[in-house]
């Protein structure tokens, strides 16, 4: 089988797919800001750091480790984890089995706050995202994006360490 397609410019059914996919890439993370911005003053990215942690072990990561989930460098992680932790939300401590490392952990407060925030997030995914899609192309859509993670970077990308039913339980659903 030939690629009849030219490597040096976008044009036709690649140029539609790309254009539709960002498109999709800018406007998405405007409108999954918008509802928690609105509500709990809390960003979609501040939200997947409190996600993440109460997803882990003890409700706790290294720095290191959630800037790697969050796909972020580690001085916009510490802002905003700063933010979060200032709001009651997170506490950073020295990581007790390495205390070059920094640990970010939920507290009490950040558990109760997602818990508030999960449902205002799932209807804004589910309304945006999900909703829209039969369960074919829900399927597609994992395929899809499994596929381009992969071809971005050969590291897994953070998933759920289990699944969850109530937006109360050990870890949100998003």
């Amino acid at each position: 089988m030939t690629d009849d397609r030219s490597p040096a410019v976008l044009a036709g059914e690649d140029l539609k797919a790309w254009a539709g996919l960002a498109t999709v890439l800018e406007w998405l993370p405007p409108a999954l800001d918008t509802p928690l911005v609105q509500d709990f003053d809390l960003t979609h990215f501040e939200y997947g750091i409190l996600f993440a942690l109460a997803d882990a072990p003890n409700r706790s990561l290294r720095m290191s480790d959630l800037a790697g989930f969050a796909n972020s460098s580690l001085s916009r992680l510490s802002r905003a984890v700063s933010r979060l932790q200032k709001r009651g939300w997170v506490q950073r401590l020295q990581d007790p089995a390495d205390g070059r490392s920094m640990r970010a952990t939920l507290t009490a407060t950040g558990i109760e706050l997602l818990g508030e925030a999960t449902p205002v997030h799932a209807d804004t995914v589910r309304r945006l995202v999900l909703d829209p899609l039969t369960a074919a192309q829900l399927r597609q859509l994992r395929d899809i994006t499994s596929r381009i993670q992969q071809a971005i970077r050969t590291q897994k990308a953070w998933r759920p360490s289990r699944e969850v039913d109530h937006p109360h339980s050990h870890a949100p659903s998003s």
